[in-house]
């Protein structure tokens, strides 16, 4: 059975709806970030960057949730859609990846948790979440889902940040971007979306940011020099 670790955070978020989508069964185990103990040598084991989430299955450690899905997408053959969408499967897969994941959380890290409100740092990450948001609402306008006409990972990998886009853009952020909103609804209306979302709600994480949190959250900014 699969150890899905786990934390009620985007990345996390993405594994757990392939997973109730593809109805694998799975043993959940938390990891409370904001306690660091995705700091703990036990963790860093299976993930060496100490970041959520992490799978093991049967022995074969997998990172990064983008890393995950196509893991699961290619041992299942769920969800990674036609042989020849495949191209544009992984482009849209690595432009979740390296784009509209990383800017939106730098977004909401310099808008939300640092110490100091940077103005060129806060506009910097908010624009750059804009224009990746601006990328896919574009690339929506002639088709219902990221990489071709069938709902893929590549779906999943964006719905778990752009779940999040109140936090990112402030509120009512989807409204510049219809094809993106509709192309959302049509997403998080599934069935598989609300078995996810309770995911973990029986337990209890830690929920204040506070000294401890930031530390557990960002180590690298208490780093002696």
């Amino acid at each position: 059975m699969i150890k899905f670790y786990f934390h009620h955070t985007p990345n996390p978020m993405k594994v757990a709806l392939f997973l109730e989508e593809a109805a694998l069964p799975y043993q959940l185990v938390p990891v409370d970030v904001f306690r660091g103990e995705q700091h703990d040598p036990a963790f860093r084991a299976i993930n060496p960057n100490g970041k959520m989430p992490a799978i093991e299955d049967d022995g074969v450690r997998v990172f990064d949730s983008n890393a995950i899905l196509l893991y699961l997408g290619d041992k299942t053959g769920k969800f990674i859609g036609q042989a020849e969408d495949r191209g544009e499967l992984l482009s849209w897969l690595m432009f979740v990846a390296t784009g509209l994941g990383p800017y939106s959380g730098q977004s909401v890290h310099f808008k939300h948790y640092a110490p100091e409100k940077l103005p060129y740092a806060v506009n910097r990450y908010h624009r750059e979440a804009q224009r990746h948001y601006d990328v896919l609402n574009q690339h929506l306008n002639n088709q219902s889902y990221l990489a071709g006409d069938e709902y893929t990972i590549v779906d999943m990998a964006a719905w778990g940040w752009v779940d999040r886009a109140p936090g990112v853009l402030g509120d009512n952020a989807l409204v510049d971007y219809p094809q993106l909103k509709r192309w959302f609804e049509t997403v998080d209306s599934r069935p598989a979306v609300s078995r996810a979302r309770q995911v973990g709600k029986d337990l209890t994480f830690k929920a204040d940011m506070d000294e401890e949190s930031l530390r557990a959250m960002f180590p690298q900014n208490y780093a002696e020099a």
